[in-house]
């Protein structure tokens, strides 16, 4: 039995300027970008990982949601509280470079971990906390 990772989301508050950032800043690929049960399906990817995607949705993408329930989830990705994602790269520091450029909010400086990493650490337009990481050289 062979079990990959297929799609994981993040929470977007607006596709255009989610877009903007994950392609132009970050490089990504966009795979998906059709309307979709009344929602918007956007998805983009590595162009080195073409059998994984990035679903950009909506704070709470459930039709049967409550107002409230989607204030509140609009609410905790304004607070940059959702989790993100961890990204690999072959150069930690030239991707920091080119995403702090991009301007995105910094959030950590490349630096040595002690479990094994160099990473540093950005927020995406939305809030989320993306990190970029490499192996660290010993």
């Amino acid at each position: 039995m062979t079990i990959k990772l297929s799609q994981c989301f993040i929470a977007v508050h607006d596709h255009d300027e989610a877009l903007a950032f994950y392609r132009d800043a970050l490089g990504l690929e966009v795979r998906n970008d059709v309307a979709f049960e009344g929602m918007r399906w956007v998805t983009v990817g590595s162009p080195e990982q073409p059998d994984v995607e990035i679903v950009l949705e909506p704070p709470l993408a459930d039709p049967n949601a409550s107002p409230a329930d989607r204030q509140t989830m609009a609410e905790l990705l304004a607070k940059g509280v959702l989790r993100g994602v961890i990204f690999s790269t072959d150069d930690v520091d030239a991707t920091f470079e080119r995403v702090r450029a991009a301007g995105a909010e910094v959030l950590q400086e490349p630096i040595d971990q002690p479990y094994g990493v160099r990473d540093c650490a950005f927020r995406d337009p939305s809030g989320n906390m993306l990190r970029f990481n490499q192996p660290r050289k010993r």
